[in-house]
């Protein structure tokens, strides 16, 4: 597997990107994350976005973080957010969400940011292992769906 930084835009990002909202559809039935996005979130030094590719050179893997400070919405100073962590269906249970999350956490490490936060929900169990596996811990939720009783908040300091 390869992990390169793509743009958010990317035709690769765009299309992994369609396939999760499909997929948070079906769990949740609600159209997908509505967290407004955009490209620019992404940018360094103010976050990333990174697909891995496998040996076909075809997309399996995606995740960004983007950068957030104290505000309305419950995030504090120096946050890193995780967004749009995925693995394409075929290609799940080889650890490359894994290797996406520890590729995104030294990068926002790099970047001066002092957490990694996510928000996840009740009908991901699989996202939920992986985080509190890899060292994530229950926190205050925020962003767009900290009212949502399904809501789920997480955060590992970096």
């Amino acid at each position: 597997m390869i992990i390169r930084r793509v743009s958010f835009d990317h035709p690769d990002a765009v299309k992994l990107n369609d396939q999760v909202q499909a997929e948070y559809h079906v769990r949740y039935g609600d159209g997908g994350d509505a967290t407004p996005l955009d490209p620019s979130h992404f940018d360094p030094p103010n976050g990333v976005y990174f697909i891995a590719y496998d040996e076909d050179d075809s997309p399996v893997a995606t995740g960004g973080w983007r950068a957030q400070d104290a505000n309305d919405e419950g995030y504090a100073d120096g946050d890193a957010e995780l967004k749009r962590m995925y693995v394409v269906e075929g290609m799940r249970g080889r650890g490359l969400a894994r290797r996406i999350l520890a590729a995104l956490e030294e990068d926002a490490r790099s970047a001066g940011r002092a957490r990694m936060v996510l928000e996840t929900g009740t009908k991901q169990p699989e996202a939920i292992a992986l985080y509190t596996s890899s060292g994530y811990e229950p926190c205050e939720k925020f962003g767009y769906y900290r009212e949502y009783e399904s809501s789920r908040c997480f955060a590992k300091a970096l």
